[in-house]
């Protein structure tokens, strides 16, 4: 029976156990878009972890939907986020960088060019967005030309090639929690008549040549993919056939023999089940909620490989020797989770030596 202790093998990467940081939007980035001036620290703090997730980083001007989030598209994000590798391979860790572009959960306000948001169609999400000036809601985007979609995908595989030569170990695509990817999936976001929307197929194709593009930019093995199946976030629904668009997706997925597939799971047993059948790589499951006592249970049940984890992550640096010595466990102060300083950042105290 696997246990979280146990080694896995990651493409190249030699992990030392089961858990990963995930993903988590932190709002402290630069002006530019470069990575704040002590991200090097908080996530070198965490490297016992293993595998960190770094936030969402957009792959473009457009993909930006919140307010200082960092990017990784320029010579300066490469500069920023080269000092964060660094940091977190000298502490022993690994770095993926997850690629998110936001999509119509945007607004004019968060973005330094104040454009219209983008998505697959010009259908607002209806989303309450907190701005500099207070909360707003978010407007109708632009709908893509076919043309801009097919440069999205080459986005994509420039922030990943970006990604490698600021020392990342790879990049997660950021398919899940309602950002552009997923809209493309989701018929109240997607009503397009091209290539890219109706069918099941072409809903999916986004995400596939996104992969496709980002795996042959850096390698398979150097790729993930975040998926969070029949999620609802960011206003979508993804219809009657989603658990069929699913089983679609995630064979395509297959066939590139990523590094790995990332599960946010909403609920769904039996399909967590399929995906587990399709999937070949390394399977990562997260729980949103999910208590320190139950983090192997997929891991016992042979539903994944690897077990990420957020705000335990957040709130404790050392939290694989807590979770070892079963030690008591930081609470994360969720005030602090988006922009400000230091405090809630990189202060959260370690156990003794």
């Amino acid at each position: 029976m696997t246990s979280l202790w146990d080694p896995i093998t990651i493409g190249k990467l030699k992990l030392p156990h089961r858990l990963a940081m995930a993903p988590m939007t932190r709002s402290r980035a630069k002006p530019d878009g470069s990575p704040g001036d002590h991200a090097a620290r908080y996530y070198a703090q965490r490297a016992s972890l293993g595998l960190l997730i770094a936030e969402g980083t957009q792959p473009n001007d457009d993909g930006q939907g919140y307010t200082t989030t960092p990017g990784i598209y320029t010579a300066a994000h490469v500069a920023g986020w080269k000092k964060v590798a660094d940091a977190v391979h000298k502490a022993g860790g690994h770095l993926f960088i997850q690629l998110m572009h936001a999509g119509r959960i945007s607004h004019p306000d968060n973005t330094p060019h104040h454009r219209q948001p983008v998505g697959p169609s010009a259908i607002s999400a209806e989303q309450p967005m907190f701005t500099p000036t207070g909360m707003q809601t978010t407007p109708a985007p632009r709908a893509l030309t076919t043309a801009e979609v097919k440069q999205t995908v080459k986005d994509f595989a420039h922030a990943a090639k970006c990604a490698v030569e600021a020392g990342a170990d790879g990049v997660e695509i950021h398919g899940a929690n309602g950002y552009l990817i997923q809209q493309f999936l989701a018929p109240n976001a997607n009503t397009r008549s091209d290539e890219y929307g109706g069918s099941i197929e072409n809903r999916a194709r986004f995400a596939i040549e996104v992969a496709k593009a980002v795996a042959a930019e850096i390698g398979p093995e150097r790729t993930g993919i975040r998926l969070s199946p029949l999620g609802n976030s960011g206003g979508l629904n993804e219809g009657p056939e989603a658990v069929k668009l699913y089983h679609h997706l995630v064979a395509e997925l297959d066939k590139l023999k990523l590094g790995y597939l990332h599960i946010l799971h909403t609920g769904n047993e039996e399909l967590l089940k399929d995906i587990r059948a399709t999937w070949k790589q390394v399977l990562l499951v997260n729980r949103p909620g999910a208590k320190p006592e139950a983090l192997d249970r997929d891991l016992k049940a042979g539903l994944a490989d690897m077990v990420p984890v957020g705000q335990m992550a957040l709130a404790n640096p050392d939290l694989v020797k807590r979770l070892k010595v079963r030690a008591p466990l930081n609470d994360a102060k969720r005030e602090s989770f988006f922009g400000g300083t230091d405090a809630g950042y990189t202060d959260y105290p370690e156990l003794a030596a």
